[in-house]
């Protein structure tokens, strides 16, 4: 049988049917009309008449053929340029096939049904009834539209249109209605494929013209006259939008049967239930389930977001096509983030009826590349044989300054998009602020080590494309006391809510206020605390004050500084944004595995340090140990400390704005202590669990050593790692690494001094503060500065000079992923130049 059942287009633009495998078929000699647009060419009639008309005899005469016109009805659809329409359906037995019907019902341009086929589906007393009847049950059961008829055609009826695989060729051919499509039939077909093992024969099918109306479907307006948006089956989006109505995410209702259990999901108004997918990183949850919200890198599958309205204004009045193919591609993306997803992968997924397949996949290309170009897929460690973007998206050259998180990843991207990219870095390393040591027999990060938060984390894209496991962070921590004592869970659990109580009064008091009403954190903090105590006449017993003490020397972790510096109106600002959810799990194989996999294939130069940059001319240029280089775009992705303290000099200087932004943002400080011993002693004590908390014996103490982190809790080696923050960081900052370990030592054997704490083997003490190319850990918002600061830092300069890393991320910074993410939005931004 054969599969295309195309209308061949000839000279004079008339079009002959080929039979039908049902044995119907036009009179021989007659022609068939297009429903495409016509040519203005008067095409004289042979002696048979169209179907359901008495036979008459043919005439040359001009009178005669203007009498024949008025038997033919146009479609009433205004714009439709169909001037003879052609029933697709020929479903009914008195089908008008090109002939006449007292009213044509419009799908597309190019494809009609006639009232005759209405009727033989619409009328209960018509055959083809119960066909509709049992289609309208299932669509109502799972869908939310309009179970119309012109949907069931749609639906159930319209032939499919498949295009030729073959390179020299890729014709759309139109299947005959008893042929289903599937994705691997649309890998495979060739023109004139024969289905049913019957070989093909003839003449190469390939020579066959295409369907005239396959051109129109490329117009503009040819969207505009569509008339019912098009719903894929077997998209590979359904099982993450199970409890979606599929209609509503651009998928059909018929595609699945009538599910109890889901339709109680879609009712349940309460819970937002992710699915389970099998062979899935549970992380990978790109769509919003209903209800839901405050996800990071999560889209609502059925609506636009803001930058995708922009991009695709055409798509405002009805976004269902974008929707069908945007929730296909991040599907397709999660369920294989190891290989390059192309447009041609997802368009053999794209599985509905009618001309507006080949329209949908003539759209795919378009969608794919702006989602490419934002990250949202193609991204992560990934490396490329071809350009992922078209040319125009690609600069002739970028340079781009560090070789850390931000500036890998937009090297990375840049590179993939087409564009010539060149990293200078100051270190004879690359990494910045991501330093891993292995000396002590595991890996212990010198900086970042953990990911807060793992759902829609690009840094657990990169592990899974990669192939490494991260170790999940149990919630249990154990606080003990100097002299051994571990404090009652219910004394934390007291002071944590205290705790967390004081700062929900901050946040309350900062409501209305301005910057320049704002104050220390630590004074608010105090002023609100005193004032509980003396409302509510409580005291704190002195383990107590203690206990909140270490709940204190948390928060001066988190901000990277004293609090006396930190903002109350602003020290929290990225949290009136989504935020990573899930698990907090620690990197055992560390962060510089992934970025040495970023920078893989890119032209890294290090000890490279840059004093200059000069963006006055046409291009910018870029000055590093008296080399010059020139480059259409700089991207400057060095710690916020070698901006506020001038070590690249910019001609013209950064904008007014700008430099007040940069120093209205703090450069916070941790160090950090880990310690080799020769057995693990705590294991008795500690019971598995992956860290645990010193409570610090005064207020003075506090910050000194506050948790201890088992940097191997499942195995044998004996590792643990501390953290010094707040006033403890310039207290150890002239002290001799010997210094800093033995009093770590003193703690620890406080710690646990019911029983012998033994001499380290090995240990390393770092030293951010004294590092020339770094000399912080992580930015936060200064008494007085507001989250603003992060995105005024992120704005380009005049389109030539761009900036990221952690501190031009307002909605995620101190972090790892927010030097990557900021790297990502910077490609994307230069690319959309």
């Amino acid at each position: 049988m054969l599969s295309d059942a195309d209308y061949s287009g000839n000279a004079s633009g008339a079009r002959r049917a080929r039979k039908r495998s049902s044995g119907e078929s036009p009179g021989d000699g007659q022609t068939l009309r297009s429903s495409g647009r016509q040519i203005n060419v008067r095409v004289k009639r042979t002696n048979n008449p169209p179907p359901g008309q008495s036979k008459r005899k043919a005439t040359d005469t001009e009178e005669e053929d203007d009498q024949s016109e008025k038997k033919y009805r146009k479609c009433e659809k205004a714009g439709c340029s169909a001037t003879y329409p052609v029933c697709f359906a020929s479903a009914s037995e008195r089908c008008a096939k090109n002939g006449y019907t007292s009213r044509w019902y419009h799908l597309s341009c190019g494809e009609h049904f006639c009232n005759e086929c209405f009727d033989h589906y619409y009328r209960s007393h018509k055959d083809g009834y119960e066909t509709f009847a049992s289609w309208k049950k299932v669509w109502t059961s799972n869908g939310k539209s309009e179970p119309s008829l012109k949907a069931f055609m749609a639906d159930q009826q319209l032939p499919f249109w498949v295009q030729c695989t073959k390179p020299d060729c890729r014709k759309w051919r139109q299947l005959t209605k008893e042929i289903q499509l599937t994705a691997s039939l649309a890998a495979t077909y060739r023109c004139g494929m024969k289905f049913n093992n019957i070989k093909s024969e003839g003449p190469d099918q390939c020579s066959q013209p295409e369907d005239l109306r396959v051109a129109e479907v490329t117009d503009s307006w040819w969207h505009s006259m569509l008339i019912l948006p098009p719903l894929f089956k077997e998209s590979p989006a359904s099982p993450f939008l199970a409890a979606y109505y599929p209609d509503c995410v651009g998928m059909s209702p018929s595609g699945s049967a009538s599910n109890a259990s889901l339709t109680e999901l879609r009712a349940d108004h309460c819970r937002a239930v992710q699915p389970q997918i099998p062979g899935l990183c549970p992380y990978f949850q790109p769509f919003y389930q209903p209800n839901e919200c405050g996800k990071a890198l999560c889209v609502r599958p059925d609506m636009m977001e803001l930058d995708e309205l922009y991009e695709f204004p055409e798509f405002s009045r009805d976004p269902t096509m974008y929707l069908a193919l945007r929730n296909l591609i991040l599907a397709s993306w999660h369920r294989n983030c190891k290989e390059v997803l192309t447009a041609q992968k997802c368009a053999l997924h794209i599985i509905v009826r009618g001309l507006v397949r080949v329209r949908c996949v003539q759209e795919m290309d378009r969608v794919l590349h702006f989602m490419t170009r934002k990250g949202l897929i193609n991204t992560g460690v990934l490396a490329v044989k071809r350009p992922l973007l078209p040319e125009r998206f690609c600069s002739r050259n970028v340079i781009i300054i560090g070789a850390g998180a931000s500036g890998l990843a937009a090297a990375r991207q840049l590179q993939n998009f087409g564009s010539q990219v060149m990293v200078l870095e100051a270190r004879d390393r690359i990494g910045g602020r991501v330093w891993d040591d292995t000396s002590l027999g595991v890996t212990v990060g010198r900086g970042a080590q953990i990911v807060n938060g793992c759902v829609n984390n690009p840094i657990a894209l990169m592990c899974e494309q990669v192939g490494i496991k991260m170790h999940k962070l149990g919630d249990r921590c154990d606080l003990f006391q100097e002299g051994g004592q571990a404090t009652d869970p219910a004394i934390d659990k007291r002071m944590d809510f205290h705790f967390n109580a004081i700062l929900d009064v901050v946040s309350e008091w900062r409501k209305d206020k301005s910057q320049n009403q704002d104050l220390p954190l630590r004074e608010k903090v105090q002023e609100v605390k005193k004032n509980f105590l003396q409302e509510s006449g409580i005291q704190f017993s002195e383990l107590e004050e203690k206990v909140l003490q270490f709940h204190l020397s948390n928060l001066e972790y988190a901000c990277g500084s004293t609090l006396d510096q930190v903002s109350a109106r602003s020290w929290d600002h990225n949290e009136f944004f989504a935020q990573f959810s899930g698990d907090h799990t620690l990197l055992t194989k560390g962060y510089s595995v992934l970025l040495h996999k970023l920078g893989e294939g890119l032209d890294i130069r290090t000890k490279c340090p840059v004093q200059a940059i000069d963006y006055s001319g046409d291009v910018v240029k870029v000055t590093s140990n008296g080399s010059q280089w020139t480059a259409q775009k700089v991207l400057v992705t060095v710690p916020l400390t070698l901006l506020q303290k001038n070590m690249i000099q910019f001609n013209p200087p950064l904008p007014e704005r700008k430099l007040k932004a940069i120093h209205s943002l703090g450069a916070g400080i941790i160090e950090k202590i880990a310690l080799q011993f020769p057995y693990r002693f705590w294991d008795n004590k500690i019971q598995g669990a992956d860290y645990f908390g010193h409570i610090p014996p005064g207020p003075d103490k506090r910050g000194m050593f506050s948790v201890f982190y088992d940097m191997e809790p499942q195995g044998k080696q004996a590792v643990l790692m501390s953290v010094i923050t707040g006033d403890a960081v310039p207290a150890v900052r002239d002290m001799e690494d010997k210094e800093v370990v033995d009093e770590c030592m003193k703690v620890l054997r406080e710690l646990f001094k019911e029983q012998e704490v033994p001499e380290p083997l090995h240990f390393f003490v770092t030293h951010w503060s004294k590092d020339m190319w770094s000399q912080m850990s992580y930015s936060f918002v200064k008494t007085g500065g507001s989250g603003e600061a992060y995105d005024i830092l992120a704005e380009d300069v005049q389109g030539k000079v761009f900036f990221a890393g952690e501190a031009t991320n307002r909605h995620f910074p101190q972090t790892v992923t927010g030097a990557y993410l900021s790297g990502v939005r910077e490609a994307s931004k230069m690319a959309a130049m």
